[in-house]
């Protein structure tokens, strides 16, 4: 049997699997607020022995896109709660990725009060939808205050807090593609002159408080992260010191004992290949579980885990138009191509009427 079928575990989790449907915005949370059809697009997807949620906001304030929903509310905790009863229900475990946009947002998509914040008031390139003027120019965030790092980490935690309330089995902090916690760990959009910038050590700094404050909140054993090193999403690209940093950054993620690390290799949509060498670092760094993530098919995932380069596989743009991409796999079942054109729509075309091959 090929191992990627295999049960295992994942810290205290009993896995049915080491396939991971990886996390993907999907905008379909009006209001903020994960409905119905929600908690039926999980649910339907939960051949998958682990499930990573989209990217869920800690706080008003991360919540740059249109329609992403978040976790910092009891409106939307409660909401959550019929999302992990219907994976529980068939058997599979289930994440919530706490994602704070940072800069990469627009005020028209931001509750009244929130604000468009960043590691330093750098606006990044390109631009943003919003459902009330359409595509609008990113705006130059707020550099934010020491205030505002500690009260945002504050949110992460209760965010976290509200994830155990509603019956997640953990959470991972979205460090990749270009949002608010991989924003500190770069050069380009973190050019403060405190603590928090300027050499590796100090833009590491705000990312492992992050991981300390949620991991003491609900412990290390439920807390992961998602990396993407040598990415290209939102204007932040590789560095000189890529290597170097996400070197230490595995080390130092491996003192605090946190669960996983998730690391994303985005070279099948056009972005650098991750290093090698820089993989290899990040294994040998970190000695608790490792996620590998961005093109996979099934064969090359066996492969990984047969030769102990992965623990667990993630699945993105399979898992969008095929609710059961597991029996695919293992039936040899052609799999279905979704539509592009209904990737962030409202509703339920293109998210849960996608068929199942049975």
């Amino acid at each position: 049997m090929n191992p990627l079928y295999q049960k295992t575990k994942l810290g205290n989790l009993e896995l049915k699997n080491r396939v991971v449907m990886a996390p993907m915005t999907r905008s379909r949370s009006i209001n903020n607020i994960p409905g119905d059809i929600v908690a039926t697009y999980y649910e339907q997807r939960a051949e998958a022995g682990l499930i990573i949620t989209e990217g869920t906001s800690p706080s008003p304030n991360g919540l740059g896109y249109a329609r992403i929903p978040g976790i910092f509310s009891s409106e939307q905790t409660n909401a959550w709660k019929k999302v992990t009863e219907k994976v529980h229900n068939k058997g599979s475990r289930i994440f919530v990725q706490l994602m704070h946009t940072g800069r990469i947002g627009h005020e028209k998509n931001l509750p009244k009060s929130a604000k468009v914040l960043g590691p330093s008031a750098i606006m990044a390139k390109g631009t943003m939808w919003t459902d009330s003027d359409g595509m609008l120019d990113h705006p130059t965030p707020k550099e934010m205050s020491k205030e505002e790092l500690q009260s945002t980490i504050a949110e992460f935690v209760t965010a976290s807090k509200n994830a155990i309330d509603a019956g997640f089995d953990g959470v991972e902090l979205h460090a990749a593609n270009g949002y608010l916690l991989e924003q500190f760990l770069h050069p380009s959009s973190n050019q403060r002159t405190d603590e928090y910038g300027g050499s590796i050590e100090n833009r590491l700094r705000f990312v492992l408080e992050v991981a300390v404050a949620v991991s003491n909140a609900i412990g290390k054993e439920k807390t992961g992260i998602r990396l993407s090193p040598y990415g290209s999403f939102n204007d932040l690209f590789p560095f000189p010191e890529t290597h170097d940093e996400y070197s230490l950054l595995a080390e130092k993620l491996n003192e605090i004992g946190i669960l996983y690390v998730h690391l994303v290799d985005h070279s099948s949509m056009g972005a650098p290949v991750v290093e090698p060498k820089t993989v290899k670092a990040i294994r040998e760094n970190f000695k608790g579980a490792l996620i590998l993530s961005g093109g996979y098919d099934s064969i090359r995932a066996n492969k990984d885990i047969e030769a102990g380069n992965a623990d667990l596989v993630a699945f993105g743009k399979p898992f969008l138009a095929n609710p059961d991409l597991v029996t695919r796999f293992q039936k040899n079942i052609p799999l279905v191509n979704f539509d592009e054109t209904t990737l962030y729509t409202p509703g339920e075309k293109g998210y849960t009427d996608y068929p199942f091959s049975s």
